[in-house]
Formats: C-alpha cells, structure tokens, sequence
C-alpha cells in the first residue's frame, strides 16, 4: 500500500502541474534564413578574408544569452558561408572595441579554456536533433563535438578539419574548412537543394558575454530545434571516409624489486604495434575497426579507498571506446534535464569492462606474474544513420584468454586467469515528427569460454540485457517532455556461480527477514527488469520534474554494465523556479525544492527519504555560489549488514556548498564542503579548495586539495555463522566504530607550445587513514542495538595483527584481522602530445605509481607525506608512433 499511495501521490502531483501554465514562457523566434555559395575561387586557409567570396554582404545580427539575455552582441560579428565539392568553408570577422583585451589563451586539441570563442554549429541531416559544433579561439586552438538530444555535446569525437585564425587593431578573424568527409548526410539527386541547420555563437571572453545568430532564450531548453535553416548547395555529393591509421610503441618499464622474485627484476622492454581504421560504408554509416590496440597515453585512474558494497566507478579514457560514446547512451533522451534523486541509473553498457584486469586468481604459494589487463585482440564500431531514420550503433570487440605465470623454485606453470571473451553492444533508435518523439532499444551480450572449474564458479558463462526507452514532446510549444526506458538482464552460469551472484551486493537473496526473496543454491541463471518513467517542464521560469523508478532484486548488468544498487522503488517530486533578472547585485538565480523515498520490494522504506532545498546564485561579478539542504528521517538500510536483516537507520541532515570566483582571471578559487550530522555518531566533514593559476596564455596549473574527516559507529566488517546466535538467524554481523581521514590532491599542469603540441601533466598524491575500535555484534535484526566485545562475559585481544574474539554468550571464537589502515599513494602521468600533421600523432609518455601501508590507523601527516615520497615506485617510459592514411 506504501508503494502504490507514492505513485498515486507522484501521479496527481503530475497532472497537477502539467495544467499549469507558464505565463514567462516568450515566444519563440522566428526561423532565420542564411543563403551559401559555391566558391568563385580558392581559399587559402590563413585567416586573412581576402578572398573575393568574403567581401559579399555577411551574415550578422548576433543576440546575447550572457550576459544581458536577448539583447544584441555588444561586437559586431559578420560571417560568411561557401562550399566547394569537397568542403564548407566559414569564414568569420570579430570586430572588437578593445583588441588588446581579447582573451587568446593556447589548448591543446579538445580542451576548452577560458577564451574568447567562435563556433561554427551544423545539423547536415536536418534532424533538428542532432548535429556538430566547430570551435575556435584567437590562438588557433581548437575543439569539435557532436550534438545529441536537442542540446547536449559530447567532446569525444575528433573531427579532421582545419582553421586558421589573425588578430589586428579592429578584432580577429577565422577561417574554417571542414571536409564533407567528416559530416553525415544523405545524397540529394538531380541537383537538389540540400537544407541543413546552421548556427553561430560569439564567446567575449572579458565581458562573459555568449551570443548567437539563432537566438533561444534562456528560460528554453533547446539548440538544435532553433538553428537558422541554410540554403543554397547544390550538385555535392557526401564522400565516404577512409582512414587507416598505425601505431608503433615502444615501453620501458623499470619497476620495483621484490627479492627473490624472478618476475620483479626491476626492468622490462616491451614493443608493439596496431591499427585504426575508420571506413565509411555508405555517406551517414560508419565503421570502426582497432586492431590489438595500446591505450598507454591516457591518464591513470585516481586512487580511492572504498569501504562500501558497491564497487567504484572509474571514467572512460580509452579513446576508442569514448569517440562517439554519445550514440550508445541509453534511457535519456527527449527531456534535457534530469533529477537523480538518491537513484542511480544502471549501465547497460560501462565499456570499462572490456579490456579490464583479469578476474581469476591463481592458487599456489610460489610467485605470480599477473596481466595488467585482458587483452582486446579487435574491436569493431558500426555507427550512423539508416533509412527510415532509424540511427544505428553496434560494438562488439574480443579479449583474448590469459594466463598467470607461476614461478615455484624455479619451475614455470601457467593458471588461466580470464577466459577468451566476446562483448557486443547493439543500439538503435527512431525519431518521429522531427524530434517530437522517439523509440529505440539496447541489446547487450557477454559471452566467455570457460574451461577451467575457479573461473566457471565465478563467471557466468553468458549474460545479456534488453531495453526499450523513448520519449515525447507534450503541447505544440513542446512546454512538456515525457520519457522512459524498460529493460530486463538474464545471467547464465553454473549452480555454484549463480548461487554467489544471488549472494553478493546488491542482490543480497539471503535476507533472512525478506520473505519476498528467495534464495535457489540449484538455479543456473538470474533475470530481472529495470525502469523508469519521469516528466520534466522544458521551458519557463518554473521548473518541474517528477520520476518514478525501480530496480528488482534479480536485475544485474553488471557483466556488461554497471550497476550500483538494486532492490529498490524510487520516486520523486521537484519544483523549482529560475530568474534571469538581475536584482541588485545577483545576476540569476534559482531554487528548488523537492522530496524523494526510497522503498525495497517487500514495501520497507529503505535509503534515503528525504526533504531537499537546493539554491544556485551567480553574482554580477560573475562569481557564483551554490548550497543544498537535506533531512533525512529515521529508514531501514539493506545494506548494511551485507545480506543480513535490515537495521535501523536513525535520522540525519547534510549541507553541501560550494563557491566559484570569476573564471576569466589570471587566478581562479573555488572552494567548498559537506557537512553530514547525525545524533547517533555519524559524521562527515569534507573540505575542498581548487587554486587556477593561469600566469600566461600558454600555460595554467591548478591544485585541488581536498580533507575528509568521517566517523562511522557501525562499519560492516564481517558475517560469521554461529547457531548458538538464533535472534539474529544464526549469523553474528559483527561492526565497529571507523574513525577515517583521509586527504588527497590533484595537481595538473597544461603548458601548450602550439595548438598541435602540448605538455600535460598529472600527479595525485592520497592518503587514506582509518581507526578501528568498538568491536561489536549486532543484537536483534530491524534494530541499531549492538552487543559491545569487551563487555560483561565477552573478550577481545589483539594478538599478532589479528583480534581474537569470545563472545561470551557459549558461541565460537572468531577471529579477525586488524582493520586498520594506513595507504599512501602517489600516482602521476606526464604527456607530450605532438600532432605532427593532421591526424597523426607523436606521443611520449612517462606514468609513475608508488605506494606504502606502513603505520596503519594512525595519520602523522609530515611521516607518511614523506613515506609516501620515498616509497620505490614503478616507472613506465612509452613512445608511441601514430600515422594517417586518408584513402
């Protein structure tokens, strides 16, 4: 009943405001025309405009978003647009008042700074829904992304194209040739006009001022939708695209010596060799292809202590994987905004499982070379468009099978640790009545080889997801945006693999106080579903947005994707309201309110229930300032004992806050915190700082330290069966108090010497210290009564790193290892990034990992500092070569 008076509660809250109108909502523009011309002559690309097509009446009228909404560009902006066979030149002057003041920092390919801008935007296929963006700065750096859902952007696509900027005492100017080859669009017959969407925006950096040709106001959700619509080309034709591109690489690993291991002698020298290859089937489909690929040069991953079930979440940076990333994002479309809600979206697809280390573990007491990671043998991406409108991505890529060598006294032996592997991912979507509604689905598979009994007990053999998401567009002035998505998982294994998956976070099936669950040690596979429906106000200056979602208990994606919880029924209501008026010295403004539950599928109220006041201010100045506000109320968490009963989690409130200085000066500050209080011992305090120092326009460094103090009266630490305890169903779950600290920093450091050669430079330092104490068991299940060790009859000792433990109730003995921690961890990576001619690249690459556990439980910030800095570390040098062949 819980359950259903929440949906009933969400469902006529929604139809509620949905007969609410917006009476701030402005009319939309008006539908701007641009007229393009085939070029009389050549352009030679140098940003000079003294070609003879340039001194044609321009296009101009730019309209402001920032800062004075709607009003006209403070500068004059002229552009103009030509074409010949191969390309669609853009040309553009950007008349300034005060050129000493133009913002003209260097970036490396992709990185946007804080500069003045020009960007040429695109919709080749007319959609109205998707498209690309060019961008330029005064410097001659350069960033491209694709366009999706109406308004988003993704930066991983790296386009092939060209621009060429000068700067003079009245502005500067651009040029731009971007080759059909790098646009999708279908072929017009019998000399056709092709009419595509077409955009410009200004960036002026000094004033924060962003303007565009095709205006939307701000109290809008759109962008592609309102492109001026471009006339004038004819008799071209889409040209398919291929591309192969090798790479040679070289490494030198000097790593840390471990006596008496043959496998850590302190040196290695590795080569290898690959290739890309993008090849272009038909004018708007696409096919990538990466032969036994190296992913050497991209950044490590941060260092993290994880004390909770799930596992942690780690970006993509693999450049295979995240170039068009955009075209296999599921269950997001239609609605441009989105509320989480204490609620988590499961992945059907992480790519970060392709290609990751190897799961097995070798059982011998001698020395074990692991692999670093499975090894992608091939991988292939099919992306693009088909007819009927249906827009189409498939991946689907091989890991090799892998093995672990043992050295015992000197005999070698090998123990397969990851099996030969297939991931397929295939995504397709319609649009229907120009991006009024849309349908598609996802479909995933994992399939493994499993030979050997360790790994078949605790890999399934195959897995597979399914879903379908869609959206609408409510009214004629798309004022309403409904969306949702459905999608079921089924995992096949053995009985020994499947019964630890029923097992394991977050299906937990052993519950024993969940009658709803069922735990089946026979079953040789697990099914589940997954969803989520929600209602979001795309324009006016009052925000909605409602969502009712739910996870079932059997649902895993985890082979493929990633899932962080389960078990759970989640809705939410938020009204909010935004201004763009200035008033006094605040510039815009908004705030939001809503409240959120959390139930399982027995009808419990679980995570977090809760009542939010969410507050975003930007300042004149152009400083901003954001804080939010949360109570929680007394819930049960099923988390908590990792499969046992659910316990009583008292009550709480959290404040969240952060600051940002103006991002066009030399200096830039933000700082922040979180602040969680509790009255039964809970507590977190964080504080965080980010120093950008930008002392000139080729090179910034920045420093982000951040501090966490947190204290924890019930950690999990283990589960021990034990008949003698029958009030807690013959399991002791046994906690105790953790006292964490733990303090880390990122320092990056950018030093561009030309648009196509850079120096970038990583290094995290992290130290992560927690305490242990209080060892006790929990008393009864749906409670947060404990039964301290050490007291009445009990006794705790510590012996030898371990605690020995007699519960004193007539139970066995238990034993547990010394919680303690102390992990320091400094981690770095230096790239030097030359793009020697378009498209083929030198890198150079220096990565450095050391790591030291001395003094656990106890934080003396100048010793494990300098623990840290004199622990040995491994060394990685990598030289890789890469070349373009455009055929």
């Amino acid at each position: 009943m819980k359950i259903i008076s929440m949906a009933l509660c969400l469902l006529a809250t929604t139809l509620g405001v949905m007969l609410h109108g917006d009476e701030n909502v402005p009319a939309p523009p008006r539908e701007r025309v641009v007229q393009t011309r085939r070029l009389t002559g050549q352009v030679k690309l140098d940003g000079r405009l003294e070609e003879e097509d340039w001194r044609r009446p321009p296009l101009n009228g730019f309209t402001q978003n920032d800062p004075d909404d709607g009003k006209p560009c403070s500068e004059r902006t002229d552009v103009w647009l030509a074409y010949d066979d191969d390309a669609i030149y853009v040309a553009a002057r950007l008349h300034d008042s005060d050129p000493g003041r133009i913002i003209r920092l260097l970036s490396r390919r992709d990185e946007s700074v804080d500069a003045d801008y020009f960007y040429f935007c695109v919709d080749p296929l007319n959609d109205k829904r998707s498209g690309f963006m060019f961008a330029v700065n005064p410097s001659g750096s350069i960033t491209d992304r694709v366009i999706y859902n109406d308004s988003w952007t993704d930066t991983s696509w790296d386009g092939h194209w060209e621009a060429r900027t000068t700067i003079d005492d009245g502005g500067w100017s651009v040029e731009m040739r971007i080759p059909f080859d790098q646009l999708r669009f279908k072929k017009k017959d019998n000399g056709e006009e092709y009419l595509w969407g077409v955009n410009f925006r200004r960036d002026i950096k000094r004033k924060n001022e962003r303007a565009t040709f095709a205006w939307v106001p701000k109290t809008e959700s759109a962008f592609v939708s309102r492109f001026a619509r471009m006339e004038g080309m004819r008799g071209i034709a889409p040209r398919r695209l291929f591309e192969v591109i090798p790479y040679t690489i070289g490494k030198a690993n000097f790593l840390q010596e471990e006596p008496g291991n043959p496998f850590r002698i302190g040196e290695e020298f590795l080569a290898n060799a690959g290739a890309d290859i993008k090849l272009g089937l038909s004018s708007s489909l696409t096919l990538d292809l990466t032969l036994n690929p190296d992913f050497g040069q991209v950044e490590v991953d941060p260092a993290v202590i994880n004390l909770s079930a799930a596992e942690s979440y780690y970006s993509e940076k693999r450049p295979f994987f995240i170039e068009g990333a955009q075209i296999f994002e599921f269950g997001t479309g239609g609605a441009t905004s989105s509320i989480g809600a204490d609620w988590s979206t499961p992945r059907l697809y992480y790519t970060r499982r392709i290609g990751r280390a190897p799961q097995g573990c070798a059982d011998t007491d001698g020395f074990v070379d692991y692999p670093d990671w499975a090894t992608i043998l091939g991988a292939g991406k099919l992306s693009g468009t088909l007819g009927g409108g249906w827009k189409l991505g498939f991946m689907t890529a091989l890991t090799e099978r892998e093995y672990a060598v043992i050295d015992q006294e000197g005999r070698r032996s090998r123990w397969e640790v990851e099996p030969f592997a297939n991931h397929s991912v295939l995504r397709a979507q319609k649009e229907f009545n120009q991006g009024r509604q849309g349908l598609g689905f996802m479909a995933t598979s994992v399939l493994r080889d499993l030979r050997t009994d360790d790994l078949s007990s605790m890999l399934s053999r195959q897995a597979f997801s399914l879903g379908v998401d869609g959206w609408t567009f409510l009214g004629k002035k798309k004022t309403w945006a409904a969306n949702g998505w459905l999608a079921g998982t089924h995992v096949n294994g053995t009985k020994e693999q499947v019964s630890a998956l029923q097992r394991s976070f977050p299906h937990y099936f052993q519950q024993p106080d969940a009658d709803y669950l069922k735990l089946d040690d026979g079953a040789t596979s697990l099914s589940g579903m997954a969803g989520r429906f929600s209602l979001n106000k795309e324009k006016g200056n009052v925000l909605i947005n409602a969502a009712l979602g739910f996870i079932s208990p059997g649902f895993d994606s985890r082979d493929m994707g990633y899932q962080s919880r389960g078990d759970v029924i989640n809705g939410h209501v938020m009204l909010g309201y935004r201004s763009f008026k200035k008033w006094k010295f605040i510039k815009e403004w908004d705030a939001l309110l809503f409240t959120q539950r959390n139930y399982n599928f027995g009808g419990d109220r679980i995570g977090e229930q809760r009542v939010i006041l969410i507050n975003d201010l930007t300042f004149t100045n152009f400083w901003s300032a954001y804080w939010q506000w949360s109570h929680n109320p007394q819930k049960w968490s099923n988390s908590w004992s990792r499969g046992g009963p659910l316990m009583r989690m008292g009550q709480y409130d959290w404040i969240d806050w952060g600051i940002w200085s103006n991002s066009r000066k030399p200096l830039v500050l933000s700082f922040g915190g979180y602040h969680l209080l509790s009255n039964w011992g809970r507590s977190t305090h964080v504080g965080a700082f980010t120093l950008q120092w930008k002392p000139a326009a080729n090179f910034n460094v920045s420093f982000s330290p951040d501090y966490e103090v947190s204290k924890n009266p019930a950690q999990w630490l283990a589960n021990v069966e034990d008949p003698v305890k029958s009030d807690t169903y013959g399991t002791r779950y046994v906690f105790g108090n953790l006292d964490q600290k733990t303090l880390s920093c990122s320092i990056r450091l950018n030093w561009i010497f030309s648009p196509r050669l850079s120096l970038q430079g990583y290094i995290q330092p992290f130290i992560a210290v927690g305490a242990y104490d209080g060892f006790k068991e929990l008393r009864r299940p749906r409670s947060y009564d404990f039964i301290d060790y050490g007291t009445g009859t009990s006794i705790i000792a510590l012996d030898d790193g371990k605690y020995v433990i007699d519960p004193g109730d007539g139970g066995a003995p238990l034993t547990l290892d010394d919680p303690d921690f102390n992990y320091k961890s400094l981690r770095g990576t230096v790239v030097l990034r030359w793009e020697y001619r378009l498209g083929s690249t030198l890198y150079l690459v220096w990565t450095q990992d050391r790591a030291d556990y001395q003094d656990p439980g106890d934080l003396s910030l100048g010793r494990d500092l300098g623990s840290m800095l004199r622990a040995p570390g491994d060394n990685i040098f990598m030289l890789k070569f890469t070349y373009r062949f455009k055929i």
